[in-house]
């Protein structure tokens, strides 16, 4: 009796795998090599997604400089650099692409490998991963807004176009599947839903320009009609954001340049908005240790920013009943949550009040706190436990004020009361913290040149330049000075080309001296002298350099590998136990995928082609690998298509959504592109594909089969559930009790809506599911 070694369970299900002769391996052990395979290569293809994202990111934002109509400019015009894409545009084409490229090229590959002939893992895959996005992404983002926030989708009109088309798209598959031509797709059918593609993205477009039914105007408003999205925001410190955080902080004296520029960084990157791609590439290098796309914050950054923000616990919204025990305890709060005064004055008078329960003698204990301003140099430390006897309501607390003549911007500091509520019959209200604030009224004056310009001959040898300051002349003053050339050459011409001037306390005229070069030669020449603060140049370009940390695309393939080899893109002192441990598992990926080209070469074209190409090769093995492991496993294909393959391309998509329900100020780059990416799905992922086999079977006088079976009752179940699904994100919008949003609302309507929209999902899951085991019987 003859043993064929090649022909064992499973064996004929790949197009590439199985890569060696598996016969003698158990069932058991080779699910197991299988799955994990399977979710390896889930890591691998959103690695080099998040590359592939990069590439679309830099196309898609380059810019150009178009020049508006002003009559308040002395050039009669404003020069604004502008997005050359759409934002809506980029949105539903390269992005949707990006974000969907492994079902679509799955679906393309598993045709093309199948002899142009229809296989259930592609279309499947497709279906499953738009219900995932939908139904059960969009519940966790409604779930995810803090209490009582609740955030719109902004461009309606967008979003209205593009539900329309995600469901018209399955109505359309359903159409043609099950109802024109049952089991076959024609030509005409394939080129159709292919040609909804560009439709669609014209009519969103549309929409988003409000071409229809808009008023004309005229050129001088023209500059308001341009879009938030496709103004190019600006990547760089700002440095007035720079010494407002330096006013702030300026007494904090452990807080180096490097912390400073860290927050800056931190607080520049929280109020810049994101599309969807960033989003997904920060969620992929979260989840795979790679170089973080915000700051990351150190334990010291941490205590500075929460020194800025020491002021949000005044704001308490706890009611006087619940906060009293219904009238049994007292309540000791602050009178007022801020009070300002002069440093001249000495003194700061600060009130402490009692209210509810009066009939007991209450101790509590109120102590300060630095902010700005540091006890020792700017006001006497207060830390006493106080009384309150019976029906006493009121007590006046004076904190020292230190006076000197030294200019400093105001500052502040904190007075905080606490309780010890187990042996106090009393609660702290809700001014458990007040704001003292210190008025400076020293006058530093402010300095400038003598004149705009100077004349000096070559023979003076050494020039003095005079700076002077007016206006007042208080305390200590510091600037940093540097030359600039025109037609004069320092080295040349003249020397020392940077340097300090100090100004003592009075001192209101002092020089910059430049050595002149005596060259014989009778030749006007001109030089800049330019004033700076020294350390706000220092933490801007400290804050600069954590801002192009934060850039998507590097410059270079030795920065490519560089971060591919280094937990966290380098940054160590930030890394986390998960970074390490996740960086340990993908890092075979990320060395591999550093051999693409960097996004910065040839507009990143070059890098979108070679990321397109991994992606498919990626993408053809985990179809292979999901086959085989639901063979062995006794899993229908179409139930593996739209549960663990589509879990799997689709986890990204849930935590840059989720990240961007959180920190967007809309709901638009959460949930709002959801629609038009699953529309994208099939137009592209099923269309092209599709249209590809009917050429092909066309060309042998045929027409392309298309099974319906649990495809077509999987499409009408998805079809009901996102109808349902859109209609209640309708209903949200409109009504009160939802917080009139698609996000987000009061705490148990948004859980329960939460919680609805992702049973939808389950029960799509379920019923495809049995479907597909003829459990229960199809349309």
């Amino acid at each position: 009796m003859s043993c064929d070694i090649s022909d064992y369970k499973c064996a004929d299900k790949g197009l590439i795998l199985p890569l060696t002769n598996e016969y003698t391996w158990s069932i058991g052990f080779r699910a197991f090599v299988y799955i994990v395979g399977l979710l390896y290569s889930f890591m691998g293809v959103s690695i080099i997604a998040d590359i592939f994202m990069q590439a679309i990111e830099t196309i898609t934002s380059r810019s150009a400089k178009i020049k508006m109509p002003d009559p308040s400019n002395e050039t009669g015009y404003t020069e604004v650099e502008v997005k050359t894409w759409n934002g809506t545009v980029a949105n539903l084409t390269l992005m949707a692409l990006g974000s969907s490229a492994p079902e679509i090229l799955l679906s393309i590959i598993e045709i093309v490998g199948n002899g142009f002939q229809s296989g259930p893992l592609g279309p499947s895959t497709i279906v499953g991963s738009a219900a995932f996005n939908l139904m059960c992404i969009t519940g966790i983002c409604i779930i995810s807004i803090p209490d009582g926030i609740a955030k719109r989708i902004r461009n309606i009109k967008v979003f209205a176009v593009t539900s329309i088309f995600s469901v018209f798209a399955y109505i359309w598959l359903a159409i043609i599947l099950m109802v024109i031509t049952p089991d076959f797709v024609d030509l005409w059918e394939a080129i159709v839903t292919l040609l909804l593609f560009p439709i669609m993205v014209l009519l969103a477009y549309i929409a988003d320009k409000d071409y229809c039914g808009k008023k004309p105007i005229d050129d001088e408003s023209k500059l308001l009609e341009l879009d938030e999205e496709n103004l190019l925001n600006g990547d760089h410190a700002d440095k007035h954001v720079i010494v407002e955080i330096l006013r702030r902080l300026k007494r904090e004296k452990e807080a180096t340049p490097d912390d400073m520029a860290r927050l800056t960084a931190h607080l520049m990157e929280q109020n810049q908005s994101h599309g969807r791609g960033w989003y997904r590439i920060n969620a992929i290098r979260n989840l795979s240790g790679g170089t973080k796309l915000t700051t990351t914050m150190t334990g010291k950054t941490n205590e500075l920013l929460e020194t800025l923000l020491i002021e949000d616990q005044m704001g308490s919204t706890a009611s006087f009943t619940s906060m009293s025990d219904g009238g049994t305890k007292a309540i000791i709060e602050f009178a007022a949550p801020s009070t300002a005064v002069f440093e001249k004055d000495g003194h700061a008078r600060i009130t402490v009040m009692r209210h509810g329960n009066l009939k007991n003698r209450v101790l509590y204990r109120v102590e300060t706190i630095d902010g700005t301003a540091v006890e020792g140099e700017d006001y006497i430390s207060f830390k006493d436990t106080l009384v309150f006897e019976p029906n006493e309501t009121e007590k006046h607390i004076d904190i020292q004020i230190i006076d000197d003549n030294i200019w400093e911007p105001d500052e502040v500091f904190f007075g905080r009361i606490t309780i010890d509520s187990e042996k106090q019959n009393a609660v702290v209200g809700r001014r458990a913290i007040t704001e003292i604030v210190i008025l400076n009224d020293d006058d530093p004056g402010v300095l400038e040149f003598e004149h705009p310009s100077f004349l000096f001959k070559e023979s003076v040898g050494t020039a003095l330049v005079p700076v002077n300051r007016i206006d007042g002349a208080d305390g200590k003053v510091t600037i940093t000075w540097k030359t600039k050339d025109m037609t004069a050459i320092h080295g040349r011409d003249y020397e020392n080309t940077e340097g300090t001037l100090t100004f003592d306390h009075g001192e209101r005229t002092k020089f910059i001296e430049i050595q002149i070069n005596d060259d014989k030669v009778r030749v006007l020449n001109y030089f800049y002298i330019i004033e700076f603060s020294g350390l706000v140049s220092r933490i801007t370009s400290l804050t600069n350099a954590n801002l192009d940390s934060l850039r998507l695309q590097k410059q270079t393939w030795g920065q490519q590998f560089v971060e591919a080899m280094n937990v966290n893109g380098g940054d160590l002192e930030t890394a986390t136990t998960f970074d390490y441990v996740m960086h340990f598992l993908t890092f075979g990926w990320k060395l591999i995928f550093a051999l693409v080209p960097p996004a910065t070469i040839w507009g990143g074209w070059f890098c979108f082609a070679v990321s397109l190409g991994m992606i498919g090769l990626l993408t053809a093995f985990i179809g292979d690998l999901a086959s085989i492991f639901g063979c062995l496993i006794g899993l229908d294909d179409s139930v593996v298509a739209i549960t663990f393959v589509a879990l799997g391309t689709s986890l990204p998509d849930m935590f840059a959504s989720r990240t961007a329900a959180l920190n967007e100020k809309y709901a638009d780059t959460a949930v709002g592109n959801v629609t038009g990416s699953n529309a994208v799905n099939v137009f592209l992922g099923l269309g092209l594909p599709w249209t590809m086999a009917a050429v092909y079977w066309s060309a042998k006088g045929t027409t392309f089969e298309v099974p319906a079976g649990s495809l077509g009752f999987s499409v009408i179940v998805f079809t009901i559930c996102s109808l349902v699904t859109i209609m209640f994100l309708l209903f949200r919008r409109n009504l009160n009790v939802f917080g009139s949003a698609e996000l987000g609302g009061p705490k148990i309507p948004k859980i329960l809506s939460g919680i609805f929209c992702i049973a939808l999902w389950v029960v799509y899951v379920l019923l495809a599911s049995l479907n597909a085991y003829e459990h229960i019987p199809g349309f």
